[in-house]
């Protein structure tokens, strides 16, 4: 799954991405930037 890098300013394949449920209750997917290692966020079910 690609997500948008802000320290790249990229989009990037996530790495280990994870479900994830946010504060407010909707659906994201979290994993890692395989070239900076910042976490990265994809909003929307995967």
């Amino acid at each position: 799954m690609e997500a948008y890098c802000v320290k790249c300013r990229t989009k990037r394949e996530m790495r280990n991405p994870m479900p994830i449920t946010l504060k407010n209750g909707s659906q994201a997917t979290q994993g890692t930037c395989p070239n900076c290692g910042t976490k990265i966020y994809r909003i929307g079910k995967a």
